[in-house]
């Protein structure tokens, strides 16, 4: 039999260090934990209408500036929401709330998952959120310093990056510093996914997908409506299923409209008569 020369069908190479830094957070942080998912419909007309009457006024916010709203305003009701536990059967409730969410950036040629972090969205109007995010989505890694933290972690040697993960999960001060967010939201919405069950890096953590149009039932009737399907990932060692429900059931309701009592749109209409640009929308009553 003639011999012949094979050729490889697959090529080996090293794991891009971008990456390491969303992996350790994996396996380390999400390692023990139980997750427990939880699906929600959102109707959405409410929060499109917020954003169409905002945009008609200059300003552009989008629909994970309005859920990191909702969701910050929620978690100050539900404390357990931000509940981490320690060893040895010792709990810490975080005071401040921290939105945490994934930024993809390109480091090299290589695209890489980063996590961003907006301190207290739920009383930062819908405006500065989106601000931020925008900062996170455009700016040089170095300008931002939370990107620029981690890219740096990623090249430390693995060993160190964690330690202070490690540590970060015994000693509060040390996860305050480095792993601040209180919750975690994951969006594949401009890629057109319907939904995503994202990893449980922290007690709760949100994937969402696009908001789309779907039939669904209203007084009887069929009605066509913006919809957006949410998942949460709770860790079931900290929170039970009633309380997750309840949590997620007071996102919905502020997404569905309660929100409206955190933005007064009159403001805008008193910017266009007296020609005041700069307007400020929010007001914080306690939500129930």
């Amino acid at each position: 039999m003639e011999n012949q020369k094979k050729t490889c069908n697959f090529s080996l190479g090293s794991l891009p260090r971008p990456r390491w830094n969303v992996l350790d957070m994996i396996q380390i942080i999400g390692r023990d934990s139980v997750p427990t998912y939880m699906f929600c419909d959102v109707d959405m007309t409410w929060a499109e209408n917020l954003r169409k009457t905002l945009k008609a006024y200059g300003q552009k916010v989008t629909v994970t500036a309005i859920l990191l709203k909702a969701i910050g305003i929620a978690q100050r009701a539900h404390p357990e929401s931000r509940t981490a536990l320690l060893p040895w059967g010792k709990t810490v409730t975080f005071n401040d709330i921290v939105a945490g969410f994934t930024v993809e950036r390109v480091i090299g040629q290589q695209p890489a998952v980063f996590f961003g972090a907006i301190d207290n969205p739920d009383t930062k109007s819908v405006e500065e959120i989106a601000g931020e995010l925008r900062q996170y989505a455009e700016s040089s890694m170095e300008s931002v310093p939370h990107l620029n933290l981690q890219n740096r972690f990623n090249g430390m040697p693995w060993w160190f990056r964690r330690f202070i993960l490690w540590a970060g999960m015994r000693y509060p001060r040390v996860r305050l510093h480095f792993m601040g967010a209180t919750f975690g939201l994951s969006s594949l919405g401009k890629w057109g996914m319907k939904g995503l069950i994202p990893p449980c890096v922290s007690t709760s953590t949100f994937g969402v997908g696009e908001v789309e149009e779907r039939a669904v039932v209203r007084g009887g009737q069929i009605e066509i409506r913006p919809m957006l399907t949410i998942i949460l990932n709770f860790d079931h060692r900290i929170i039970d299923g009633a309380p997750a429900a309840r949590f997620m059931s007071d996102v919905k309701k502020l997404l569905e409209g309660g929100l409206e009592n955190y933005v007064h749109m009159a403001a805008y209409t008193e910017a266009a008569l007296t020609g005041n640009d700069s307007v400020n929308l929010e007001k914080t009553p306690s939500f129930t």
